[in-house]
């Protein structure tokens, strides 16, 4: 199959960190080498970057659910990106990236995005709040003993 246009192909950034994981391991890739330097820096400081992200949480089996399930919302591929990338976690986030959402979309679907985000797509948020309560509950238990 040939690429038709390359320029339209949009990845998501879950991909490029796994490209780039992969180019810094060397699995499937070439691993830069002493005269590719400028190469091994971007893509280390790419990965750190896209490792304080939501697709450091994410997988290509939850991403493929999650886009199956927002097909009745007809966004946009550049949408449906924005979401994946930014994964956002309140109504006015998604304002926000979709165009026109006063009019595409009702309150209701917008909650209902929300929800569909939050069950195929973790957080880093949600991630926190359960080591917090975690955290928490251990310190219940140590203060209890005493």
């Amino acid at each position: 199959m040939e690429v038709i246009n390359e320029s339209k192909s949009m990845l998501s950034n879950f991909e490029v960190l796994s490209l780039l994981t992969d180019i810094q391991t060397g699995k499937g890739q070439r691993k830069p080498n002493k005269h590719q330097q400028n190469l091994a820096t971007i893509t280390y400081e790419a990965v750190k970057y896209l490792e304080g992200t939501p697709c450091k949480l994410q997988d290509a089996e939850s991403i493929q659910k999650f886009m199956d399930a927002i097909k009745p919302f007809k966004l946009t591929r550049a949408e449906k990106l924005q979401l994946l990338n930014h994964r956002p976690s309140t109504a006015v986030e998604i304002q926000i990236m979709i165009e026109e959402s006063e009019e595409r979309l009702t309150e209701d679907q917008i909650y209902e995005l929300l929800d569909l985000l939050a069950k195929y797509l973790p957080s880093d948020k949600e991630e926190e709040m359960e080591q917090d309560e975690e955290d928490g509950d251990g310190e219940m238990e140590e203060e209890e003993e005493s």
